[in-house]
């Protein structure tokens, strides 16, 4: 399938995307919402697909939306119960993968740029990097789901922080507040993505990452621990009666790599999604 705003290309398992319009610094508009959600359905689907790495082409990750418009660029002809914001429904996406997501931030991330890689698994940023949560400075608010995200990945008062002032600040410091998980110069940027994409393509259960990834995130909002508990016991009954439970066992014992042959396509219990389905329109 054909992209306007994003280049696609999948090898050694893994799938890279790459934000497509350099010369607007990967800004974000409703074709690349579209696109976005289309590439991630795509990845699902695809058993050949183990892994997923997003970047920006160029010198920047995404300058946030397109302000093309100029001051009304925020300004929405639906009405007020019925508009849906287009970073959130692409948080909302990338929240509901079976596959993990990996964000290369290699440049400027700000406003829905950093937004809408909360959701994804781990960040690792270049060390020239800008980060931004610019809203407050725009006269608008968070997006991307970012209300529930970011508080549960930096804290609240790190949150909080960021927010208020609006200000645009270094991958250092998106690391010490523990938004990076990972600064490396621009050039080992990519090599430093794909190694970690490898590791998990190579050597580990595509079923039981789908599953391990979504029990994390879902278990975010669990009221106790014993939510938890009952997922997991579910899990761990119905993962230890399956083939790629055998062969991890084996592999182990016999000193090799395992060959795992379980799907994400059709390999998943009848169980899963486990969590109640949330409409924006009950």
């Amino acid at each position: 399938m054909l992209y306007e705003t994003l280049k696609v290309d999948v090898s050694e398992r893994i799938m890279t995307v790459t934000l497509n319009r350099p010369e607007r610094l990967n800004a974000f508009n409703s074709q690349m919402m579209n696109e976005l959600i289309s590439v991630f359905d795509r990845a699902d689907a695809d058993d050949g697909v183990r892994a997923i790495i997003m970047t920006g082409e160029g010198r920047g990750f995404c300058a946030g939306a397109d302000l093309e418009k100029g001051g009304e660029a925020f300004a929405r002809d639906t009405s007020i119960d019925e508009h849906r914001d287009g970073g959130g429904m692409v948080s909302l996406r990338i929240y509901e993968l079976k596959k993990p997501i990996i964000a290369a931030i290699n440049g400027p991330a700000v406003g829905v740029g950093i937004t809408m890689t909360l959701p994804m698994d781990i960040r690792i940023a270049a060390n020239n990097a800008k980060i931004g949560f610019v809203f407050a400075r725009r006269g608008i608010v968070p997006e991307a789901c970012s209300g529930w995200f970011l508080p549960r990945i930096v804290g609240i008062s790190q949150a909080l922080k960021w927010v208020y002032s609006g200000k645009v600040f270094s991958a250092e410091e998106a690391l010490h507040g523990g938004l990076i998980s990972e600064v490396v110069a621009p050039e080992d940027l990519m090599k430093t993505a794909r190694a970690t994409a490898i590791e998990i393509a190579e050597n580990t259960s595509a079923t039981s990452v789908a599953l391990s990834r979504q029990l994390m995130w879902t278990m975010l909002g669990a009221d106790h621990p014993m939510e938890s508990h009952k997922i997991e016991s579910k899990l761990i009954r119905w993962a230890g009666r399956m083939p790629d439970s055998k062969e991890g066992v084996e592999s182990f014992l016999e000193k090799r790599r395992p060959d795992f042959k379980m799907r994400v396509s059709k390999d998943l219990p009848e169980f899963f999604p486990w969590g109640e389905e949330r409409k924006f329109h009950e």
